[in-house]
């Protein structure tokens, strides 16, 4: 006989092997009683894991029997480890999934920002470039520099010029609120965004912009939140354009009032559709609330980032002929947001995080109003653009809103990101010693539970968008610190719930992983051309095969993006069965599809082409004598500094020949008109060569 064996479920046999009997039935005699003896809730511990397969190694062995001898219980158990088995691969298989396209969208997004830091860079640089420009008053310098850094990262708008902002729209009226705002006026903002109501009128946009402006100003670098009247606060993390999360938030949570603090925790804006509509929410909050709502600045707090990543679009979509003076007065908002909040006097509430360097009483003391865009340094007035900055004062706000931690000790550059650090558990120990801080919470990250907790419990990072890469890719989530030991309580959520719970397990990871695809896509397409040329270089006997291992190496060295790509082969290209080699053309050939998010994958240099007054402004810095003409020997002083962001490194007698060519007219000047020409011709016979490799696929 068996039985369970006692305290664990497991079953173990009691004496020897039983001795068949020769009846018809005994068979089922002992089918009866063992089913007497295993109890119905075997198989339920079997399918949780309960029951290791060492534990019940004699049971299986007794299983290697005669079918025929099995009884009803043993063949039920058999079925029932198989089925545990079968489930635990098929849910190995559905994580390496998720993972891995976790790991696609998140390298996508890094590289991103990357770009958009070395495009700063660049400009930067360019600036830098000009300050040896002889007989030139400093402040008409200046205005220059101002003026082109304006034309290079404002956003292309096709707006027939401006209109009244105090007019009444001529077909329909948006929640008419009253200022100074009260709770009614925030409901009737709440409803009017949640129905898509009537747009909101440009002039109460405005308001509530200036109005946030001058209660911002009032408030300190470092923000001081306490628990002594609510016994509670609420910690928000990105939010990032979804208006549905916010609602969700508000409606589990209540609205935002002294007795209900709240702190969002920077990145209000960007890549989702309600932008917009979130961030004044946010801020008639604030004004409606004063002491319910705590506001941090975050890495997209940032029009630099923002002509990148929607939101300018965004706003010129909504407010057609009212646009560019919207995003001033949202630009004023920026600059005055505080850099972090400090509750209690023992968490650190700060966007992206800290470094072996960030020095919270230098934080207190800097000028937060002068960084209008971390990525557009000010320039000011009689000072050269590399004497503007001081490199440790912008290095600390820099930190605490792009860096990351990381398991191991220490403190790198966060290279991913292209700006901030990854900072180690010792960094995070010594900081919050130093400051007599008990944790840190953070955000800027994108966590598939929504929060996560790393340092032994010394950093936690909350999300609060849900859904972010795709349907169904990530929960978000809320921290509420409750009572004066600020206990953590962590509350997860998910955004149109109707819509994510008519799928199945199997259908979310798929659709996540398609999105992922095309964002990968995109970005190989971007880098073609080298790729390519790469490609071709490992084929040495030119059969359209390399191996794998060389196809690996060429996709990481090409596009930097950390992504297992071995992993990923199945996926992008097809493979000899005999030879096991990779068919690399086939890396070009994945199929798109128009569903999911816009990619806003772009290289450096598309990006300074992609409209003529970059290339206008790149043009007047080059002209160093503003003279309308670049010379040889003005243009060679940049051939070093240009080789640097070019995306194939090229020599400064490659650039400088260049420069020859643009000379279409050979008079030893390249004028704006040669300059601008030179740059629609590299791009035509790009677009033809593209099409006749694609024709020569074909054929």
């Amino acid at each position: 006989m068996f039985s369970l064996a006692e305290g664990c479920g497991c079953v173990s046999f009691r004496g020897g092997r039983r001795a068949r009997s020769m009846g018809d039935d005994s068979s089922s005699c002992r089918s009866s009683e063992i089913e007497q003896e295993v109890p119905k809730k075997l198989s339920k511990r079997l399918l949780n894991g309960e029951c290791t397969m060492k534990a019940l190694a004699p049971f299986l062995k007794f299983w290697k029997r005669d079918t025929v001898s099995m009884t009803k219980a043993e063949r039920t158990m058999k079925a029932a480890i198989l089925i545990q088995q079968w489930y635990r691969r098929y849910l190995a298989r559905m994580e390496v999934r998720r993972r891995y396209t976790w790991t696609i969208f998140q390298s996508i997004e890094y590289a991103g920002e990357q770009d958009q830091v070395k495009l700063y860079n660049f400009f930067n640089a360019l600036l830098s470039h000009m300050r040896e420009t002889s007989g030139r008053p400093s402040s008409e310098r200046t205005s220059r520099t101002a003026s082109v850094m304006e034309q290079v990262f404002s956003e292309e708008s096709d707006e027939g010029g401006g209109v009244d902002e105090t007019a009444l729209p001529k077909h329909s009226r948006g929640p008419d609120l009253e200022f100074p705002l009260q709770r009614k006026d925030i409901d009737l903002l709440i409803e009017a965004f949640r129905k898509k109501k009537h747009r909101l009128h440009p002039k109460q946009v405005a308001q509530i912009l200036k109005e946030a402006s001058q209660m911002l100003k009032r408030l300190p670098n470092i923000n001081v939140a306490t628990t002594s009247i609510s016994s509670q606060i609420t910690i928000c993390g990105d939010l990032h354009g979804k208006l549905d999360d916010l609602l969700v938030i508000f409606h589990k949570n209540g609205l935002p009032s002294p007795e209900n603090p709240y702190i969002f925790n920077g990145d209000f804006v960007d890549r989702g559709k309600k932008g917009l509509e979130v961030f004044l929410l946010l801020l008639a909050c604030m004004l409606a609330f004063p002491g319910g709502v705590y506001l941090n600045r975050g890495n997209h707090e940032d029009l630099i980032m923002n002509s990148r990543y929607g939101f300018i679009r965004e706003v010129h979509q909504k407010y057609r002929h009212n646009a560019e003076r919207l995003l001033k007065l949202i630009e004023n908002v920026y600059r005055w947001l505080p850099l972090g909040t400090i509750i209690n006097n023992r968490v650190f509430v700060v966007h992206g995080g800290i470094s072996d360097t960030t020095d919270l009483d230098m934080v207190r003391s800097l000028e937060r109003d002068k960084y209008v865009s971390l990525l557009r340094p000010p320039v000011n007035e009689g000072a050269s653009p590399a004497e503007v900055i001081d490199k440790v004062e912008w290095k600390q706000v820099f930190d605490i809103l792009w860096s990351d931690p990381q398991s191991i000790s220490g403190c790198v550059a966060n290279a991913l990101r292209g700006a901030g650090t990854y900072f180690g558990p010792d960094v995070t120990a010594t900081f919050l010693s130093k400051n007599k801080l008990s944790f840190i919470v953070r955000s800027h990250e994108c966590k598939p539970g929504g929060y996560e907790i790393l340092h032994n419990g010394n950093v936690i990072t909350i999300f609060s968008a849900s859904n972010y890469y795709e349907l169904g890719s990530n929960k978000g989530a809320y921290l509420k610190l409750c009572g004066n030991s600020l206990d953590r309580q962590f509350v997860q959520y998910t955004a149109a719930v109707s819509r994510t719970r008519r799928l199945t397990f199997r259908q979310r990871v798929g659709l996540v992983e398609s999105s992922a695809m095309r964002e990968l896509h995109s970005h190989i397409m971007t880098a073609r051309r080298t790729l390519e040329a790469t490609f071709r270089s490992m084929d040495l006997d030119q059969s359209g095969f390399i191996s794998i291992s060389d196809w690996c190496y060429a996709m990481e060295e090409t596009t930097h993006l950390g992504l297992p790509w071995r992993m990923l082969k199945d996926k992008l290209v097809r493979t000899d069965p005999e030879t096991r080699r990779v068919r690399y053309m086939d890396t070009f050939d994945v199929p798109t599809n128009k569903v999911g998010r816009k990619s806003d994958t772009q290289t450096v240099v598309e990006t300074l082409y992609k409209n003529k007054r970059s290339l206008e402004a790149i043009f007047k810095i080059l002209d160093k004598d503003n003279s309308g003409y670049i010379t040889l020997e003005e243009f060679s002083e940049a051939c070093q500094l240009l080789g640097k962001y070019m995306p194939n490194p090229m020599t400064q007698e490659q650039l400088v020949d260049i420069c020859r060519l643009m000379d279409i007219n050979k008079d030893g000047l390249v004028d704006l008109n040669e300059f601008l020409e030179s740059f629609r011709l590299a791009e035509k016979s790009l677009h033809e060569e593209e099409h006749t490799l694609a024709e020569l696929q074909a054929t």
